[in-house]
């Protein structure tokens, strides 16, 4: 069973001509997503922060430092145009779409716990996974697959893993979980390249030395690169972990024409990542499994490279069926 999560608020989030994460990037992948049939949960339109998916507050603040969140909060109030640096311009609307797309992380979170089998896309923006305890960076706001991840486990999961296989490495997410045993962050990405973490030795701090794997890849990697990578190093670490959920920071700036990226990854890679992540999924975790939309800026081919992913996971294509679905009973 799979269903899309996704937030009306998520587009807020303005941004200058020529910046590359723009509502267009999600509008697109929402659009196309219902056109060829995947179901949608009954999505959360709210627009005030109070009345967003309960436990959202908790859950950001579990990952983020008080003081930021509210000097993120302020600033968008006072009208500031950055926040942190350059690549984090800010709108009238930024804090309402980063607060939806931690929401809908939640949200979507509590519908993969709530039953086996169950996999879910929060289709969202800004993307999180650069976001640091304390600093925006990267496009990012909130670090929205490490919410979800402590809020999961603040539910009851012992064991979370994360792959990340979004082309620039998740310095975010890495460094929010790398002193501990009980998330396995697991990432393929471009190497050197942004944000100039994720060499091979970054294994893991402390209690969570080990915990921790990069794979870092040239520019050019292709198909049979990344299998080499995801069959080889990827997969194995994961059956290992055996985590209650499998999560996914999911962006397809590794595809062969993405303007920011680097990499030769084609719809038949997305496709194959799916298929063996679904498999894996099955065999340790009850097929439970949380993607979040992290980068990809192709917007042409972004919708079409995300519906192949979803192909994958779910072992085919879905019956036609684009009404909301009411899963909150």
């Amino acid at each position: 069973m799979i269903r899309i999560f996704t937030g009306a608020a998520c587009l807020d989030h303005r941004t200058p001509p020529g910046y590359p994460e723009k509502p267009e990037r999600l509008a697109s992948v929402v659009a196309g997503l219902r056109e060829r049939g995947w179901a949608f949960a009954e999505e959360e339109r709210n627009e005030q922060k109070e009345t967003a998916h309960a436990g959202t507050r908790e859950a950001v603040l579990a990952i983020h430092d008080a003081a930021y969140v509210g000097r993120f909060e302020r600033a968008v109030a006072r009208g500031d145009s950055l926040l942190d640096s350059a690549d984090n311009p800010l709108s009238a609307g930024t804090w309402n779409a980063a607060w939806a797309a931690a929401s809908t992380a939640v949200a979507a979170a509590d519908w993969v716990a709530a039953s086996g089998d169950r996999t879910a896309l929060a289709a969202v923006r800004p993307p999180g996974h650069h976001a640091e305890r304390a600093t925006a960076m990267g496009f990012c706001f909130f670090n929205n697959v490490a919410v979800a991840a402590e809020h999961l486990r603040r539910r009851g999961a012992s064991r979370l893993a994360i792959f990340d296989f979004d082309v620039h490495h998740g310095n975010g997410t890495q460094y929010l979980f790398e002193a501990r045993a009980d998330v396995l962050y697991a990432s393929t990405h471009q190497y050197p390249f942004y944000p100039g973490t994720g060499a091979a030795g970054e294994t893991g701090t402390g209690a969570g030395e080990g915990f921790t794997l990069n794979v870092p890849l040239p520019a050019g990697t292709g198909d049979d690169g990344y299998a080499e990578a995801i069959q080889g190093r990827i997969l194995p670490a994961l059956r290992r972990f055996s985590p209650d959920v499998l999560l996914l920071s999911a962006g397809f700036d590794a595809w062969q024409a993405d303007p920011l990226g680097g990499m030769r990854v084609t719809r038949d890679g997305f496709r194959a990542w799916g298929d063996w992540l679904r498999g894996l999924a099955a065999e340790v975790c009850g097929g439970r499994v949380l993607a979040l939309l992290e980068g990809g800026y192709d917007l042409r081919n972004l919708p079409s490279l995300v519906d192949e992913h979803l192909v994958g996971l779910a072992g085919g294509r879905p019956t036609f069926d684009s009404h909301p679905i009411d899963e909150r009973q």
